[in-house]
Formats: structure tokens, C-alpha cells, sequence
């Protein structure tokens, strides 16, 4: 009999079904969620997962036996909870602010079953900034200078904020203390910025959440994929650069996709091992990441732990000689399987890209057969060009193939003119 396992992909799966979902959140989840499922596929499971109603017709796309849907009126945590008590593992895909994962992670440990992500601990730790941050540096390595933002009488206290950036005497940023990717980050470069920004902060600072102050470091942004492995350091996966786009307070903050792996791999590998040895990461069992800064002396600044499954996914699974889910499967299993050795095989450059169509008249009917023509035409589509509010703007996310980096920049060219055919235009990508 097959293992049944339920995968569950947070933006996707119903998470947002009360709310309008975020482009970029529904692109990188979606291909996550089906990269992931294709991925447990081969390993001979019976897989079930959950899919917002309004995307029903990209239940095709996805290599399930069982796709709930979850319609507008539901509530997604006791649909959660029941597809919990069918299955016999479980896999969560989830963001960490308001305690998201952690809640759906505690779920499955109060069911009894088989947890293929991160663990309560892992998760704990990865949600705080802050916390991740006196860990960094209780592990005496390198990481910026990084403060809870106090609050004054009616909202954030800018004064503190002005006086950090002086005694810092760099750039800062602000960002939310459970954040994920490049959500509500702010960068200030002058203390007329920073009051500027406060003289009307509640558009932009949600009064709910907790946000942090840091220290900014200039550099390359990039992350390492690991497999936590029980009484061993982490495995590293790959490297892969970050394309993250850091604006100014008044424009929003983006993060696009990157490639894999990264140039001067040995190089940034050696030193990663040599910084893991002063780190306890037992905590952390199955995949995860940890994004980095790697500076122009190659100093490496450790920022932060994302306990689950990164975007970075999607390129990785391109270029090693391994499955990946087989091998979350074996680092699960306190050490009974021996993870086999990886190979870095190809480059993969993984994107999102945002478009707009240039027909005015688009329907459900066209943009639906618009989607299967894309893919048939562009294999590396993971996730299809989606419209979210039923206008001509979509998202789509992409994840190259090839043997280097440069035939990687030239695919995705290729890929970008036969969007364009498609009277595809281009707004945004990495």
C-alpha cells in the first residue's frame, strides 16, 4: 500500500482564499507546490494536496491523486486539519509571519504524523529575526547589527531609528520581524529619509506587527540550500544568488528569482562549512536555506534561516543528479538512509517574470487556452501566466536547464521573445 502524503502549499492552497492573493507569493508557491508534488511522485507516493477555488483550472498542472479545493466560504484550517487526519505524512510549504508555519507545523505534530518539513524547533527559530540574529552571533559569526523598532506613544519611535542610523553610520533597513522574501523592506540612506518616512508611517508599517531595525550590508545577496541531518552538520545543496530589488521607502521591495549555482561555488562552500561548524543547526531536520551576504572582501553575514522550502527549489531540482524529495525523505529518517553523494550538473536560472497581454478583451475561456499553449511551448514554465484580478496583468515563474550560466541568460532570451509572440509584454523580471 502507498504512503499517503498531503502537501500543502499555503498561497495556493487557500490560504488567502478570504483575500486577494499577492502576485509574487502565488507564482513562487504554485511552482513550489507542483515542482514538489512531480518531485514525491517518483518516490511512489499517494499524494493529496488542497487548491484555492480560483484555480481550478490548473488542477491539471498538478501530479496529485486527490485535489481538494477550497472554496471562498471555508475555512482553511479545519480543511487543513481534516486532509492532516487522512494522510499518513505531511509536507508544509508555508510563510512565517503571524506564526503561520509554526501553527500548521504544530497541527500535524498534535495528529501524530509523519512531518517532512521543518520541525516546531527549526521553525521557532527561523520565524524571529531577532532570534536569528542572537543566535548568529551567539555562534560568533558574522551577522549585522539588528534591533527590535520600539514603539512611542502613537506608532514607531523614529527618534530611535534616527539615532541608530548615526551611531551604525551606514544605510539601515527596516523590515517586518516575521517577514519572508523581500516583504515590507525599507532602505534609508539619510536621516531626511528617515524622518520623511515617519511623518506618515502607518501606510507603510502595519500597527499589528513587530519590525526590526539592521545594519545594511553591502555586498552580493545570496543563500545556501541545506538538508538539516541528525548528529551532522547541514548538507549544502547548492548556492544560488538572490535577485532581490532593495528601493527606496516610497517604492515597494521586490525579490525576482536568481540562478544556481553560484559563481566561485568551492570558494563560498569552504567558507560556508567553515562558519557551520561554530553553528548548532540540530534543530533543523529536512530542507531549508539560509540567505546570506557575501561582501567585496568575501566575508560572509549570515541574515537569516528560512525553515521550509525555498523558491530557490525550483532551480535546484534542474541542476543536481538527485531527487530531492527522495533525499528529504532519507534526511528525515534519523540517519538510517546515507544521503548519496550530489552532483551539480546544470545552471538554472529561476525567474519571476510579470507581464501584461496586449488583446483588451482576454476571458476566462482564452486566457485559460492561453496558459496550455504557453506550456507546450516553454517546458521551463512552472508556474503559467496567472491573472489574479481577471485583467490583462499576469505572473509567471520560469526555471531554465542548461550546461553554464551564459546558455542560461540565452534561453531565457529565447523564452522572452516567445512570450512576446504571444503579445506578451514584458513589465518585470530578474
Amino acid at each position: 500500500m502507498k504512503n499517503r502524503i498531503f502537501i500543502f502549499e499555503f498561497v495556493s492552497g487557500g490560504g488567502f482564499n478570504k483575500i486577494e492573493i499577492p502576485n509574487s507569493f502565488f507564482s513562487e508557491g504554485f511552482g513550489m507546490l507542483r515542482s514538489i508534488i512531480s518531485d514525491f511522485k517518483l518516490l511512489e507516493f499517494e499524494i493529496t494536496t488542497l487548491l484555492d477555488y480560483r484555480f481550478l483550472h490548473l488542477v491539471p498542472l498538478l501530479n496529485a491523486d486527490m485535489v481538494e479545493v477550497l472554496e471562498k466560504e471555508e475555512e482553511y484550517l479545519l480543511k487543513f486539519e481534516y486532509l492532516v487526519k487522512q494522510s499518513e505524512s505531511c509536507f508544509i510549504i508555508a510563510p512565517e509571519f503571524s506564526k503561520t508555519l509554526y501553527r500548521l507545523t504544530k497541527i500535524v505534530k498534535k495528529n501524530k504524523k509523519n512531518l517532512l518539513s521543518i520541525d516546531l524547533k527549526g521553525v521557532n527559530l527561523g520565524t524571529s529575526k531577532l532570534d536569528t540574529f542572537k543566535f548568529f552571533r551567539s555562534s560568533k559569526v558574522k551577522t549585522p547589527q539588528t534591533f527590535l523598532l520600539p514603539r512611542g506613544k502613537q506608532n514607531f519611535d523614529a527618534n530611535f531609528v534616527i539615532e541608530k542610523f548615526k551611531n551604525l553610520n551606514c544605510p539601515v533597513i527596516i523590515k517586518p520581524e516575521d517577514g519572508v522574501g523581500a516583504d515590507s523592506i525599507f532602505y534609508f540612506e539619510s536621516e531626511e529619509e528617515i524622518i520623511e518616512f515617519f511623518n506618515d508611517p502607518i501606510e507603510k508599517l502595519d500597527s499589528i506587527r513587530n519590525y526590526i531595525l539592521q545594519e545594511y550590508v553591502e555586498g552580493k545577496d545570496l543563500s545556501v540550500s541545506l538538508l538539516g541531518i541528525k548528529n551532522s552538520t547541514p548538507k549544502i545543496l547548492s548556492v544560488n544568488t538572490q535577485d532581490i530589488d532593495i528601493k527606496k521607502p516610497n517604492f515597494e521591495s521586490n525579490y525576482f528569482g536568481g540562478h544556481t549555482p553560484v559563481e566561485n561555488y568551492s570558494e563560498i562552500e569552504a567558507s560556508l562549512k567553515e562558519n557551520f561548524k561554530k553553528m548548532d543547526l540540530s534543530r533543523f531536520k529536512g530542507y531549508f536555506g539560509i540567505d546570506f551576504i557575501r561582501n567585496e572582501n568575501c566575508e560572509i553575514y549570515f541574515i537569516e534561516i528560512n525553515p521550509r522550502l525555498t523558491t530557490s527549489y525550483l532551480g535546484l531540482r534542474n541542476i543536481i543528479n538527485q531527487n530531492l524529495a527522495k533525499m528529504i525523505l532519507s534526511s528525515k529518517q534519523n540517519g538510517k538512509n546515507k544521503l548519496p553523494e550530489v552532483l551539480l550538473q546544470n545552471h538554472s536560472l529561476f525567474s519571476r517574470i510579470e507581464l501584461v497581454h496586449k488583446s483588451p478583451n482576454l476571458n476566462k475561456k482564452i486566457i485559460e487556452e492561453l496558459i496550455y499553449e504557453t506550456l507546450n511551448l516553454i517546458p521551463e514554465m512552472i508556474t503559467p501566466p496567472i491573472s489574479l484580478d481577471g485583467t490583462s496583468q499576469f505572473t509567471c515563474f520560469i526555471a531554465t536547464k542548461t550546461k553554464d550560466f551564459l546558455s542560461s541568460k540565452k534561453r531565457m532570451q529565447e523564452i522572452i521573445q516567445t512570450l512576446q509572440s504571444l503579445d506578451y509584454l514584458i513589465v518585470k523580471q530578474g
